[in-house]
């Protein structure tokens, strides 16, 4: 049996973090970009093992000593905008037919990876204020996510991967992005929440935009009252957790997951401490919204987050009360400025640098792809993947533990033959973009 690997060695980890860089819009998906996407997800599998072993602290410090928490800011904000500038006018292309999917699979993925290792450190004070004026274009950031996962919650739809023909590309790669994107959404509501843990030592500019500008405490009701990560399907209730769909049973139907109890702590952070009181609009509409909770703060739910007393004691007080209006002192006010300056910079270029990717950053050649190949194998290392697993494999139809998995792909689990083949038509576009891999290295 192979060993089962562990964090990387102090000095590989301050090699890849000093290596860390930003990169032009036009670049992503080269062959510099990639290997700059090699280092984040090193990075981010590092991460994982070592908060697992209590042993995160060496990242967040060579984070910290190299400031490159804005660099990865820099990077999730431009490849966020490359999905949804350029990769719908990408997929429009007639001459857009790639000899292999997965170099574009990487770049969907990167975003994924980066707010993935930001969740992994921004639990730590000295990360947060390490963003420095960044925070500002990551409250955004954070802010866009939950919107979507708010609207989402307002759509009576199945859980996402669920239902649906078999696409072919680029609609499997356009049904892929959808599916990242909630589960990046996800992951940006844990990364909002570590901010709005240290609001007493934020900028005055970073508690604006959180309350004033984008009124997360309204949005963050949203999601207590829609729940985006829960649904019934067939009268059956199932929950989003560790990145797919699982059936709750009955006697678990009460428990808070990590997801909620993310969106109450962030609640609690921003309608309780001083600083966000003395800042925040207790207007009609906002005084109405939050007084929504009160019909989810259930016994139940504070027995499982006993700080949730202070809320409702706060909530109390606020029905009976008219708060004083936040004061109107004179602040120059800062504003985000990664986001603005990519898209200023490139604004109008969109097919441009659609056209300049389709050939030279998505169509390699043979050998440049075998070479691809060779490196994502190192990369994205199985035994390093099963490492990551928080639990024993579960079936991806039925939820309970699996003892066989997709020997094509080697990424999904099943409980029977019969829930394999149930799941087939739904995994087959997931599987292809990983199979190629293995497929490429085994013609090495």
């Amino acid at each position: 049996m192979a060993a089962v690997p562990g964090p990387l060695q102090p000095a590989e980890a301050e090699a890849l973090v000093r290596a860390l860089q930003g990169s032009e819009l036009r670049d992503i998906g080269s062959q510099g970009w990639l290997r700059q996407h090699e280092y984040v997800e090193k990075l981010n599998m590092h991460g994982i093992l070592s908060a697992s072993a209590g042993q995160e602290q060496l990242l967040t410090e060579l984070l910290v000593t190299h400031a490159k928490i804005p660099v990865l800011i820099g990077e999730l904000i431009s490849v966020e905008i490359w999905k949804h500038k350029i990769f719908p006018v990408l997929c429009r292309l007639e001459d857009f037919k790639p000899r292999s999917t997965f170099p574009i699979y990487v770049v969907l993925h990167h975003e994924a990876s980066i707010i993935n290792l930001l969740e992994t450190v921004f639990f730590y004070k000295e990360i947060c204020e390490s963003a420095e004026d960044s925070i500002l274009d990551l409250i955004d950031y954070c802010h866009r996510k939950l919107t979507l996962l708010a609207a989402r919650s307002t759509k009576a739809q199945a859980p996402l991967g669920e239902g649906g023909a078999d696409p072919v590309p680029p609609q499997e790669l356009q049904k892929q992005a959808e599916m990242m994107e909630f589960e990046i959404s996800l992951k940006a509501l844990s990364v909002l929440r570590f901010i709005t843990d240290q609001v007493g030592s934020l900028p005055l500019s970073a508690l604006t935009r959180m309350l004033n500008t984008h009124n997360l405490p309204c949005i963050l009701v949203e999601l207590v009252e829609h729940c985006p990560w829960s649904c019934w399907e067939a009268g059956k209730l199932k929950k989003f957790e560790n990145g797919t769909w699982h059936v709750v049973p009955p006697e678990d139907q009460v428990k808070m997951t990590k997801l909620d109890g993310q969106v109450w702590l962030a609640l609690l952070n921003l309608l309780l401490s001083p600083e966000c009181q003395h800042k925040y609009r207790f207007d009609g509409f906002n005084k109405s919204q939050l007084l929504k909770l009160r019909a989810f703060l259930t016994d139940i739910l504070i027995d499982q987050l006993p700080n949730l007393v202070e809320m409702q004691r706060f909530l109390s007080y606020l029905a009976v009360t008219d708060p004083a209006p936040p004061k109107k002192d004179l602040i120059l006010e800062q504003v985000p400025v990664i986001r603005d300056h990519v898209l200023k910079k490139n604004s109008g270029k969109w097919e441009a640098i659609a056209k300049h990717q389709v050939k030279h950053a998505f169509s390699p050649t043979e050998e440049e792809l075998k070479l691809q190949a060779r490196r994502w194998a190192q990369t994205y290392s199985l035994d390093m993947m099963e490492a990551l697993a928080p639990d024993k494999p579960r079936c991806r139809v039925c939820g309970v533990e699996a003892a066989k998995r997709c020997s094509r792909c080697r990424n999904e689990w099943y409980c029977t033959r019969a829930c394999q083949v149930q799941h087939w038509q739904k995994h087959k576009p997931a599987c292809n973009l990983m199979a190629e891999v293995s497929r490429s290295v085994d013609d090495l």
